[in-house]
């Protein structure tokens, strides 16, 4: 299918660090509970499942914000827990608690029979929400596609959700380290051929949630995580030279492995607000953009202190990266919560866009 060119492609030119008019800013969680609208959605579906498994529904509440907001991208609207669902473990969510799984991982012969997906069977559901929003945007701005990484998606595989303490999978680690390559290489496979597949179905640009990287200290970061990130980066095909389809590695608590994740061969990092973005564009050397990283609770203050903290933001990678606003992509250090104020986020987009215009 043939698809209209770009009207904006800030998003797409900052991730390949080309000059840009004004700096993008997209928002992680940027549909969402904070929106009457997706509520309304939600409603509707009856259920956060029932919204990302039809397309339909994935569309309407991906394309929300952009219609309140004049945001630089769009981001499919799904789960990172797909991958896992589809593999047999089954996905629920529990009021006030988040994701479960029926069938979480328990023994070796579970890890073992574990297979990649079919990718337009299992997941079509996926690609089918991806190929609409694509056709319904008609060109406005980009769609990203999403992962969730092989790490986090192993905690919530072995946890059976969430966790305080991780208490099953690092002592998985500690005991039977081969037993969790074992997991990590078959999610890996996984991962790669989910992206691959957004990206067949008219993704154009990528991340990777590595949401849990931070809980690892960092030899087991270095053993059980960085690796399979490079992997992914190294073997996930996304075109050559301008048709080139940008990765971002996203992290939370990512800061102290930069320069690794840098060399990894993504084309940007998503770093959180526990580092100065200025200070991780001088460790990173402009081999990478940078995307982030205003702390999502800066959005529960008052407009002018949003707007101050944005240009700070913004001032600070420049101050970072030779004077040279080329090659950010503003985002928060993390997803926007459901008590956050759309005004508030109004407030930020503008002035974001508003200092950083060149």
């Amino acid at each position: 299918m043939t698809h209209p060119p770009l009207a904006n492609d800030r998003l797409l030119r900052a991730l390949r660090r080309q000059p840009v008019d004004r700096t993008p800013i997209w928002l992680m969680r940027q549909a969402g509970r904070y929106l009457p609208e997706y509520r309304a959605t939600r409603a509707r579906a009856g259920s956060f499942l029932a919204m990302a498994k039809t397309p339909e529904l994935a569309c309407e509440v991906t394309l929300q914000p952009l219609a309140r907001f004049p945001l630089d991208a769009a981001i499919l609207f799904s789960d990172i827990l797909t991958i896992p669902d589809a593999m047999g473990l089954e996905l629920y969510f529990v009021e006030g608690e988040g994701p479960k799984f029926r069938h979480p991982l328990r023994s070796e012969a579970e890890i073992a029979r574990l297979a990649v997906p079919d990718m337009e069977t299992d997941l079509g559901y996926v690609m089918d929400a991806v190929r609409l929003i694509r056709r319904e945007l008609g060109g406005k701005v980009p769609l990203i596609g999403f992962s969730g990484s092989p790490w986090t998606l192993a905690c919530y595989m072995v946890e059976g959700g969430g966790s305080k303490d991780y208490a099953r999978i690092k002592a998985m680690a500690l005991d039977t380290p081969q037993l969790l390559h074992r997991l990590l290489t078959v999610v890996t496979d996984a991962v790669i051929a989910y992206l691959s597949a957004q990206r067949a179905a008219g993704a154009q640009a990528l991340q990777v949630f590595d949401t849990w990287g931070g809980v690892l200290g960092p030899a087991m970061y270095r053993e059980f995580s960085l690796p399979y990130l490079a992997r992914i980066a190294r073997e996930l095909p996304r075109g050559e030279d301008a048709g080139r389809t940008p990765l971002i590695l996203f992290g939370k608590g990512n800061a102290p492995y930069l320069e690794e994740l840098a060399g990894s061969g993504a084309e940007a990092l998503g770093v959180d607000w526990t580092v100065e973005l200025g200070e991780a564009a001088r460790r990173t050397g402009g081999k990478v953009a940078l995307q982030g990283n205003l702390d999502p609770a800066t959005l529960y203050a008052r407009p002018e202190a949003i707007a101050s903290q944005a240009q700070r933001v913004l001032d600070g990678y420049a101050a970072g990266n030779g004077g040279s606003r080329e090659g950010h992509v503003f985002n928060l250090g993390h997803g926007l919560s459901p008590d956050m104020d759309p005004e508030h986020v109004a407030a930020l987009v503008e002035a974001v866009h508003r200092w950083s215009t060149r």
